[in-house]
């Protein structure tokens, strides 16, 4: 069974710069990666358009298992939701799925899922003007190497390594990062009022959150040292059942703050559910994700 992961962007939708992003995986190996740009689209073309160009690179007559977050298409190939626009498209679509065996799968957008992540990111990517067409032939074994080789922590032979940033410029740095933890109306109720034995939870989940931050060298293998100028932890508990997690990381250094960022949204997550844990065991910490960076060779990205 092949697996094919989809995704379509478009940043002013509709009528505004858009992209699509596929990852195929083979035996669990990326084996592709594909992504394109369209100057004015909608999402729900380039979702369409996504799941055309990623069965297109499969050899016909294959099992596949297409991979969405988009309920348009995979309701509209499941359910038979009516073809409203993109009437140009859907005989494409048509055809490329009679071409081949096809199941369909629904994933929720930004739930975890890391290649519906990474084929998000490369239709994000590509509404911004960037695109990939990585395409790794020859046996599992090759492929493996080839994926591997692309990662800037692996080397050529395969091996983890630290990335060498001792020619990179120093630029002003900032990277944000958000996550939530769902819990218990009562829950979240105990935590705005202080009503917890332990205390003051968010005080002490930001607290946490900007030490973990500083030690994230520590934490994360082959990650840098870096002079953090600044670690902010901001919590939003207007929802009834959940509290929403950004931090924001700064420096002015060679290389990026998002891992930073990243580390101090879990940590605070996971310093919260510690705090409420008696009262509370099945909150839910999700959608940790970067939402915002700037500076370095890449430049400025935010996503959608």
């Amino acid at each position: 069974m092949i697996e094919i992961y989809t995704d379509g962007s478009c940043l002013d939708n509709p009528d505004g710069p858009g992209g699509w992003g596929v990852v195929i995986v083979k035996e669990g190996q990326v084996v592709e990666e594909m992504s394109g740009h369209d100057p004015s689209t909608t999402n729900n073309r380039m979702e369409i358009t996504a799941v055309i160009r990623g069965l297109g690179r499969v050899k016909s007559g294959s099992d596949v298992n297409v991979n969405s977050d988009s309920e348009y298409v995979i309701k509209t190939m499941t359910l038979g939701w009516k073809r409203k626009a993109n009437q140009d498209l859907w005989p494409e679509l048509d055809a490329a799925v009679a071409d081949h065996r096809v199941s369909w799968n629904w994933v929720r957008g930004h739930d975890g899922n890391e290649m519906n992540e990474m084929a998000d990111q490369l239709a994000n990517g590509a509404a911004h003007g960037d695109v990939v067409n990585r395409m790794l032939d020859g046996p599992a074994a090759d492929e493996t190497r080839s994926t591997q080789a692309r990662l800037t922590h692996i080397d050529e032979s395969g091996e983890a390594r630290m990335v060498d940033v001792g020619d990179k410029d120093v630029t002003d740095r900032v990277a944000v990062a958000r996550g939530r933890i769902v819990m218990k109306p009562e829950t979240l109720r105990l935590i705005r009022e202080n009503g917890l034995e332990k205390g003051d939870v968010l005080g002490v989940a930001r607290t946490a959150a900007v030490m973990a931050a500083k030690k994230t060298h520590e934490l994360i293998p082959l990650c840098h040292q870096i002079p953090l100028t600044q670690v902010a932890v901001d919590f939003d508990t207007s929802a009834d059942d959940a509290i929403e997690i950004e931090a924001t990381a700064r420096a002015s250094w060679k290389t990026g703050v998002e891992m930073e960022a990243l580390t101090a949204a879990s940590i605070a997550a996971l310093t919260i559910y510690d705090m409420a844990k008696a009262v509370d065991r099945g909150m839910r910490i999700e959608s940790i994700r970067v939402v915002k960076k700037s500076g370095g060779k890449s430049g400025d990205w935010e996503f959608e």
